[in-house]
């Protein structure tokens, strides 16, 4: 008997939108939970695991408890920890915390933001967890000399060439929202090659963490909003860590700023497509892929790969099946994925198939859906999908 894909849709109850002060929307446009809030951990206590290439680093504590959290700290204090990177002690602050991205906020903001953590919050008496990082590689005086070669301090100046809407959404996506901390390829150095839209790596998709972040340049203005706001739009979903993002940061925004950011990134030129001489699978793993997908897939998605506006994505045009680098795409088919939780829209659960799936199988499937209905993209291996496989486990 043939298994047939089941979404399984999850009704949530739409909330209305409640009221916040200044500093919470600030809190919520910066996405400080998605770091600062280990799962089922006390709210903003830290704890959450970031792998580095030294070793694991785990956000901190940013409650006003005045032992383990940032009650100290002075308004200037904790400024400087922001925009610098240096806290209450002296001592240097990983760039895993954005630092560079928000040292682009106001000061309007900035003191907002203070107040909200300082007076709204409620105070965490959880210890911070040291890295993992051993001596002597966890020493922190190399990164005085990081951030005078990458990194700018200096708040977001607006390009007088530009509209108050574009200036709000470049504002917005190159700071506070740190949408380059993701999407943004990294350096040697692990610095990210572009800070705002002068450079053209900015922005134009980055592999962190085991999920790949595609490009955001030249986006459509309508899916951009419909995407941060309910995690869909009439042909695509957000995915993987982006959900969180959703979740708890993009969904509170105001229509006018989800607005201004899509104007933003519509407005930067998109890299050319690297479609030019994409090798093609043989028609034995294209059969081989298709007859999987009849099995698994046709059901939902639709026997040319349509979807179901707003509810299934669409395979075919579909960037992040489409993407140069498969691997968000293959997590998404061996572990499964659903959609945000928002006020706007119910949850879609899409199960995974890790467990039915060989690496073989899945790596036809996928090179058939990279190139079917249009798609252009090069087939995957039964390797990537082994290394893919391993992530879940990380």
């Amino acid at each position: 008997m043939s298994l047939r894909p089941l979404y399984l849709m999850l009704l949530l109850a739409a909330g209305s939108a409640q009221a916040m002060s200044a500093g919470e929307y600030v809190a919520k446009a910066g996405d400080c939970t998605a770091c600062h809030t280990l799962p089922g951990g006390k709210p903003l206590a830290g704890g959450m695991k970031f792998p580095t290439p030294l070793g694991d680093i785990y956000a901190t504590n940013i409650t006003p408890d005045a032992v383990h959290g940032i009650g100290a700290y002075s308004f200037a204090e904790f400024d400087r920890a922001m925009r610098q990177g240096i806290a209450k002690d002296g001592h240097r602050l990983y760039p895993a915390m954005p630092y560079t991205s928000y040292a682009k906020m106001s000061a309007e903001d900035m003191r907002a933001l203070y107040d909200y953590l300082m007076h709204e919050v409620t105070a965490q008496p959880v210890a911070n967890r040291e890295s993992d990082i051993s001596w002597p590689l966890s020493m922190r005086w190399p990164l005085a000399v990081w951030n005078s070669l990458f990194h700018e301090d200096q708040p977001y100046q607006a390009d007088s060439k530009q509209s108050a809407e574009w200036n709000r959404g470049a504002y917005l996506v190159q700071g506070l929202g740190h949408c380059g901390s993701c999407h943004t390829p990294r350096g040697w150095a692990m610095q990210e090659k572009g800070l705002d839209s002068k450079t053209p790596e900015f922005l134009s998709g980055a592999e962190l963490d085991g999920w790949y972040a595609p490009s955001l340049r030249g986006m459509k203005q309508d899916e951009v909003v419909s995407l941060l706001k309910t995690g869909r739009s009439q042909h695509a979903a957000v995915a993987g860590p982006m959900s969180d993002v959703v979740t708890h940061s993009t969904q509170y925004l105001s229509d006018a700023d989800l607005s201004s950011i899509a104007l933003y990134l519509h407005s930067l030129a998109v890299t050319t497509p690297k479609t030019a001489n994409v090798p093609s699978a043989a028609t034995s793993v294209l059969e081989a892929g298709r007859q999987t997908y009849a099995t698994y897939c046709v059901t939902c998605h639709g026997d040319s790969g349509q979807g179901s506006d707003r509810v299934i994505p669409a395979l075919a045009g579909n960037s992040t099946v489409t993407a140069e680098n498969p691997l968000t795409a293959l997590r998404v088919v061996l572990e499964g994925a659903h959609t945000p939780i928002t006020q706007q829209a119910t949850t879609v659960i899409m199960p995974g198939y890790g467990w039915t799936l060989t690496d073989a199988d899945a790596a036809e499937l996928m090179s058939y859906l990279r190139g079917s209905w249009g798609n252009q993209a090069a087939p995957v291996t039964a390797e990537q999908v082994k290394a893919a496989r391993a992530l879940k486990a990380q």
